[in-house]
């Protein structure tokens, strides 16, 4: 990967690849210059993301153990120097939701994670999942960040951290997606709103980029939920993150969110977080 231009990184829930690439998901791509393709939600095969995107293409893709469920992907202009699956104890299983890969982007290593946490569901075995994979990140994160300087974890991380990441978080305090508990584990991440290191040290020291670049403001949103008019009224959760240790932060040089025109214009439920990484 070249690194005279910023690394542009983009991570998007799909929602299933071949529908959104049905529905325009390639056109898309074909116009965005991406370096780094991070997907969730893929729901195919190997071959089927390997047809979808073309040769140009390195893929390499975690499968759910339930055929058709989840799945997590990161496709790459340059091949992966390593790549790991592996998350939590031995008896958990995270296939289909934690894929990191290495990438060499001049004479610097990138270590990229795609994520899917589950969505979970208040007081089923759903929910005691969720937060099995939440306690398995927060044993993880920090050896990532000693593996590399230069690490983000990016995806559905299924959980609104402050009350700025969704519209109407008033009538979520006892979802799933919103609950106190969840985002306690986001305090552990980049630290909690309010205290003087939030988002510049604080908690396990990672960085919400989105909120280092948005700033202050209401969302802006990455997910509208299908039904109704939550994506004309922009009634929406900002669930898709880009969480980096604090160097490769400091190199982001633009944040964007892809948020489609219309309604019937989107490929996904989700919109695609595009990051520039000047490396």
């Amino acid at each position: 990967m070249p690194s005279a231009k910023p690394l542009r990184l983009a991570s998007v829930n799909v929602n299933g690849v071949r529908a959104a690439f049905r529905k325009g998901m390639g056109e898309w791509l074909a116009a965005r210059d991406v370096d780094i393709l991070a997907m969730q939600e893929v729901r195919a095969s190997t071959e089927d993301l390997q047809g979808l995107l073309g040769d140009e293409w390195d893929i390499l893709h975690d499968p759910a153990t339930a055929k058709g469920r989840a799945g997590v992907a990161i496709a790459s202009r340059n091949r992966a120097s390593i790549h790991r699956v592996e998350l939590g104890a031995a008896d958990f299983d995270s296939a289909g939701r934690w894929l990191e890969a290495d990438y060499e982007v001049g004479d610097r290593i990138v270590t990229v994670v795609s994520a899917y946490v589950h969505s979970g569901v208040v007081d089923t075995p759903k929910q005691v999942e969720k937060y099995k994979f939440l306690d398995a990140m927060v044993e993880r994160m920090p050896r990532l960040a000693e593996h590399s300087e230069l690490a983000v974890i990016v995806g559905d991380l299924n959980v609104g951290h402050r009350t700025l990441d969704i519209k109407n978080w008033k009538g979520n305090v006892k979802r799933a997606g919103f609950l106190p508990e969840e985002r306690a584990y986001f305090d552990r991440f980049v630290g909690a709103e309010g205290d003087d290191d939030y988002n510049a040290g604080g908690g396990l020291g990672w960085i919400d980029v989105g909120r280092r670049f948005s700033g202050e403001v209401e969302g802006p949103y990455t997910w509208w939920s299908q039904r109704g008019k939550a994506f004309d009224t922009d009634t929406g959760w900002r669930i898709d993150y880009q969480l980096a240790t604090a160097s490769l932060a400091d190199a982001a040089v633009a944040y964007v969110i892809d948020r489609a025109d219309s309604w019937d214009t989107r490929w996904s439920d989700h919109a695609p977080v595009v990051v520039d990484y000047a490396i």
